[in-house]
């Protein structure tokens, strides 16, 4: 695409009470960028015009200039196009100056004191995926993504009022987006909320950073539940909280197990409708135990509801946010995986008594994600094309989660797919004597991913076992990535 006016030359500056001219000091500036490296071979100056203009000086003084820096092969002009740098000026450059010895090694810079003591708690986390594949974790299906629909929703507002999507917008998110998802909690996750309970983040994440620098203190003990979400687990420890490691049995997170540990918490963190990462949907009756427990307390429930949109079994269980009778519950939402994770867009549903405090703190500092993608969710959401995409999506799911369980009868008994009826996303336990980081590294030759429960943990745990990411993955790639890990060799024993 050409650039109209070229590269900024804005670092050129011509000394009009030196002794030398104005041309030479005008190709010696230029002659050094050039050489300096921080014009590429193929950018484009600016037209002889535009140059004359920034410089200061007349068109006659740019032309020389450039005339001389053309004929010793520094740029190249093209009649109809315009200067551009020259592709054979790389080897007219010096090569870098060397000064005495080599520099000492640098050293790490000094972190703050709650960092550098949280920093051995932190979870393991590659960059997260951002191609399909087998068995990727944490992305939705991309290639059922609406985005034709999606390129007008976007064109209408850039085209509209600049004012309104391009100033800095409201604090607490556009009210247009937290009103569209105010009423679709109340309709699709039974939550009766309105838009002021709404917050809007950038991303879960930043709702959980948010949470935590609001309501824990260094030192307060905070359930988490273990094996549990990374990018929560490491969003609360930065705060300097002692996370209390909370196992996970048939019925979700272990809430006599937490009274046990850490009867005074004061955050506990749950994924009820489908944990984070083994699968398991939080019975009704532990759900109610774990709001006794937040109530005698005094404490707070982090309520993650990640991918809890895309059911595709029996009826759901109420959210916790839903059957909370005392104020106890933030609801933490996310578009990353109803949407897609570019995104970077999230929500808090706070009870009606945080309402003013919320306020407060996004009007005082918290900066949100851009407006116009903002409005564009909020019309995508109004006019009914995101009730149609999460119809779409579970369907699909469902789909991709058959083609997995009908190909897993392939696999040996050392490894055993647990069924799901939620999300994009299941595990599989591996026998006792089968080493799960070979066989993730194996499945990596094999251009496979899987992870190990190893990363999820903050404690060891009895069970051994991986992940299987199947949303963003074609039923034949979920067919022929499956037979390859049946094949590897750190299951044959």
């Amino acid at each position: 695409m050409k650039r109209k006016a070229g590269i900024l030359l804005s670092s050129i500056h011509l000394d009009r009470t030196a002794n030398k001219g104005i041309g030479v000091q005008l190709y010696m500036a230029l002659r050094d960028v050039l050489l300096s490296g921080a014009l590429k071979p193929g950018d484009r100056l600016p037209a002889s015009r535009t140059l004359a203009k920034e410089a200061g000086v007349s068109r006659t003084t740019v032309i020389d200039a450039v005339d001389r820096l053309v004929s010793e092969g520094m740029l190249v002009s093209r009649v109809g196009a315009g200067t551009f740098v020259s592709e054979t000026l790389e080897s007219q450059r010096p090569a870098p100056v060397q000064f005495g010895q080599p520099t000492a090694p640098r050293k790490r810079p000094r972190l703050a004191y709650s960092i550098t003591q949280s920093a051995e708690n932190y979870a393991p986390r590659a960059w997260l995926p951002h191609n399909s594949r087998a068995f990727v974790t944490a992305l939705p299906a991309l290639d059922a993504f609406p985005q034709a629909q999606w390129a007008r929703l976007m064109a209408r507002h850039l085209r509209g009022d600049r004012d309104s999507v391009m100033g800095y917008g409201q604090p607490q998110g556009l009210q247009a987006l937290r009103s569209a998802i105010a009423s679709h909690l109340g309709t699709a996750r039974g939550i009766n909320c309105h838009a002021d309970q709404v917050f809007v983040t950038s991303g879960a994440q930043h709702a959980f950073a948010l949470i935590g620098q609001m309501f824990v203190n260094a030192g307060d003990q905070v359930w988490h539940e273990n094996p549990g979400a990374k990018g929560a687990r490491n969003a609360l420890v930065a705060t300097g909280a002692q996370l209390v490691p909370i196992s996970i049995d048939e019925n979700g997170l272990n809430v006599a197990e937490g009274l046990e540990k850490a009867p005074h918490f004061r955050l506990a963190f749950a994924t009820p409708s489908h944990q984070q990462p083994l699968g398991v949907v939080m019975s009704l009756a532990r759900r109610f135990d774990l709001l006794k427990a937040a109530v005698d307390a005094q404490a707070l429930v982090v309520e993650d509801d990640y991918d809890g949109e895309f059911h595709f079994g029996t009826r759901p269980q109420p959210t916790l946010k839903s059957i909370d009778t005392h104020g106890r519950v933030l609801y933490v939402g996310t578009f990353s995986k109803t949407l897609f994770p570019s995104l970077r867009l999230g929500f808090i549903v706070v009870p009606e008594r945080m309402i003013e405090v919320f306020d407060e703190v996004f009007a005082s500092w918290v900066s949100g994600p851009a407006t116009v993608t903002q409005a564009v969710v909020a019309d995508f959401m109004q006019e009914g094309h995101f009730a149609t995409h999460i119809r779409m999506m579970r369907r699909l799911y469902k789909a991709r989660y058959e083609a997995l369980i009908e190909a897993s009868a392939a696999l040996p008994d050392t490894i055993r797919i647990q069924p799901a009826d939620s999300g994009f996303h299941t595990v599989a336990y591996v026998d006792p004597a089968v080493d799960v980081q070979d066989l993730v590294a194996q499945a990596s030759t094999q251009r496979i991913t899987l992870t190990s429960f190893d990363g999820y943990c903050l404690a060891p745990i009895d069970k051994k076992g991986v992940v299987f990411g199947f949303g963003s993955v074609q039923p034949d790639d979920i067919r022929s990535g499956l037979a390859k890990i049946a094949a590897l060799p750190a299951l044959q024993v």
